[in-house]
């Protein structure tokens, strides 16, 4: 999959393993650069894994339309498809085999 980043600070965090530790720790940038992985070895986002370790899900309210996948509780490694217009099944929901690009957007505690 292809993989933006919302800002190139946060490309360049997570995309150096130094950046990734100073700003998260050592546990985190581990688990981050494993989401990583997933995230850019599948060919669109339904081959993202939606159960632990990965669960990859989509958020709801004002966050409608952005996925998250699981980091060290309660942290999440936020996204959203880099498709206009989204790719949508007949249903109208939106059909993960053709979503094939993501903007990373943030890691966060999107809970508090």
């Amino acid at each position: 999959m292809e993989i933006v980043f919302k800002s190139r600070r946060l490309a360049k965090i997570l995309n150096s393993d130094r950046e990734l530790r100073r700003e998260y720790g050592t546990a985190q940038a581990e688990t981050i650069k494993r989401r990583m992985a997933v995230l850019a070895a599948a060919a669109c986002l339904e081959e993202v894994p939606y159960h632990p370790p990965d669960r990859r899900h989509e958020l709801s309210g004002d966050r409608r339309g952005q996925f998250a996948v699981d980091l060290k509780d309660p942290y999440r490694l936020v996204f959203e498809p880099s498709h206009y217009p989204l790719p949508r099944k007949s249903d109208g929901g939106l059909d993960l085999r053709r979503v094939t690009a993501i903007t990373i957007l943030a890691v966060e505690d999107y809970h508090r």
